[in-house]
Formats: structure tokens, C-alpha cells, sequence
């Protein structure tokens, strides 16, 4: 009982360990990180990346949005409305989008089963072959003159 209660405070210390860095990153987020999460809207690379014009001029009002103060979700949501949602690296998880989330782990759920159901027929199959059929006996009158030949070189 002393164990499980100790398991579960040493996880809610680690969720909260876990939880503060994220919070500090919303209220007060660095120009690396909301780069990092904006494409620019010519070259539809990061801005991080992209040395574009727009670009230059997002960063430089990534960096008066922070020294104003504005949260990270505050950023995001002016340069949304200003771009449109194409502007974001990574699209919400909600709603229509929320498939661009779900669709690669179905997708590759369905191929680890797919991988997984042919390894089972291949080895299921292999095991079958590995059986050998019964040699035919040979004919009787083979059998003599074979052992005849033999018996002449021994």
C-alpha cells in the first residue's frame, strides 16, 4: 500500500515537474520556440529557417509581441488571423485537422498488423515445407542390381 502511494506521488511530482517548463514556455515564449512553430507564408519553411523577407519581418514582430508581453497562444492566434491557419508548422488537433494527427499512427497500426499477418503465413507456411515427403522406394529389381554393382568393388 506504501509502495502504490509512493508510485502515485512520485508521478503527480514528475506531472508538475513536466508541467511547469510548459507553462513557463506559453506565458513567457522565446523567439526560437514561436519561430520554430510559424511558417513563412512565400517560402512555406519555418521562419527559423527562412531568410524571406516576411520572414524577417515576422521575427521582428514575434520579438515586439514578446517584449509586450503577449503570450505564445496570443502570437500564434494574431499570426493565424492575419495568414491563416497554413501559417502554423504543425496543424491543431481538432476538428477536420485533427485527421492529419490520427491518420500516420492508423496508418502505420495497419502496417505493423499487415508486416506482422504475412510473417505469420510465411513462417506457418515454411513449417509445413519443412516436412519432408517420403522417399519412393526404389524398384525391387533395382535394388538387386544395385547392390550386385556394389558388392563387385568391395
Amino acid at each position: 500500500m506504501r509502495l502504490a502511494l509512493a508510485a502515485l506521488l512520485a508521478l503527480v511530482a514528475g506531472a508538475f515537474a513536466l508541467a511547469a517548463p510548459a507553462a513557463a514556455s506559453e506565458t513567457r515564449p522565446t523567439p526560437a520556440e514561436l519561430e520554430s512553430e510559424l511558417v513563412c507564408p512565400v517560402c512555406e519553411s519555418t521562419l527559423d529557417t527562412s531568410s524571406a523577407p516576411i520572414a524577417r519581418r515576422m521575427k521582428a514582430v514575434i520579438r515586439q509581441r514578446i517584449a509586450e508581453g503577449r503570450t505564445k497562444s496570443e502570437i500564434k492566434a494574431e499570426f493565424v488571423e492575419q495568414f491563416g491557419p497554413g501559417v502554423l508548422a504543425t496543424p491543431p488537433r481538432s476538428g477536420f485537422d485533427l485527421l492529419a494527427w490520427v491518420l500516420p499512427l492508423v496508418g502505420g497500426a495497419a502496417a505493423v498488423a499487415v508486416v506482422g499477418l504475412l510473417t505469420w503465413r510465411w513462417s506457418r507456411r515454411r513449417g509445413e515445407e519443412a516436412e519432408p515427403e517420403p522417399a519412393p522406394r526404389p524398384d525391387p529389381e533395382l535394388e538387386r542390381r544395385l547392390d550386385a554393382e556394389l558388392a563387385r568393388f568391395e
